[in-house]
């Protein structure tokens, strides 16, 4: 990698912003600089209207290896404001977001992923939490986000002793949506994405907010959360265009 290059690639495609950690020789490591860069690149995703939605992925065969080791005695941790790490991990954003992971996504660069709506993993990649063995806690989405995504004691197990998880055990249990062969998983997550932005883009920006919205609530309140957000969809042109769709045999025809 030339000194020169950025450390985030963005590469608008038709709906789709990819976007790609670009610091191979450390397999991708967060630092400040990075950081900076890839909560541009998600706000150019969230404000952008051609955009539905984002990839994010690595180079050199490698999704991200978390925090750079060697940059924290000094800099900290690359939060960006409010948003968490690499101004992700505690952002709200709107639109879907796919990890495409190769390799490694580690510490940090597996609370990326876990930070993402939907991911695709080679059947070489693994993910792991090793925090506590750098006397360390995985305070950006790990212990918060993983003991829900799967069992209890396997969760424990990797946030307790840093146990690495395959990734073809992590698509047994649920938390990889598809497992591709190694080098592939950048072409499932882009054919992912083409999947989702093919419908309502309102509807799929008010589903999201409803998930994040009312998790953990019970279904009382959830409800309560989720109507003012569901009921104005019902009267939408969209909503009228997908019933008209269906009930005539052809594809929707969405006004984007």
């Amino acid at each position: 990698m030339d000194s020169q290059d950025p450390v985030v690639v963005t590469e608008p495609r038709p709906g789709v912003l990819l976007i790609t950690l670009n610091r191979p020789h450390v397999r991708n490591a967060i630092d400040q600089t990075l950081a900076d860069a890839m909560d541009q690149a998600l706000i150019r995703m969230e404000t952008d209207p051609s955009l539905a939605v984002g990839i994010l992925a690595g180079t050199g065969g490698h999704f991200c290896s978390g925090m750079d080791l060697k940059a924290f005695p000094t800099d900290g941790v690359p939060v960006v404001a409010d948003r968490g790490l690499a101004g992700l991990t505690r952002a709200r954003l709107r639109k879907p977001l796919i990890a495409a992971v190769e390799g490694a996504a580690v510490a940090g660069g597996f609370e990326l992923a876990l930070a993402c709506d939907l991911i695709t993993a080679a059947d070489t990649a693994f993910f792991a939490l090793p925090e506590v063995a750098r006397g360390l806690v995985a305070a950006e989405g790990g212990a918060v986000r993983l003991p829900g995504r799967l069992p209890y004691h396997v969760a424990m197990e990797m946030l307790l002793t840093g146990t690495p998880l395959p990734a073809p055990e992590a698509a047994r249990y649920g938390l990889v949506n598809q497992l591709t062969r190694e080098g592939e998983a950048l072409q499932a997550a882009l054919a992912l994405a083409d999947r989702v932005q093919a419908h309502s883009r309102d509807a799929v920006l008010v589903t999201k907010q409803i998930v994040r919205d009312t998790r953990g609530l019970d279904d009382h309140t959830a409800y309560a959360v989720q109507d003012p957000l569901s009921t104005p969809v019902f009267a939408t042109a969209a909503a009228a265009e997908g019933a008209y769709a269906f009930t005539e045999k052809r594809p929707p025809a969405w006004h984007r």
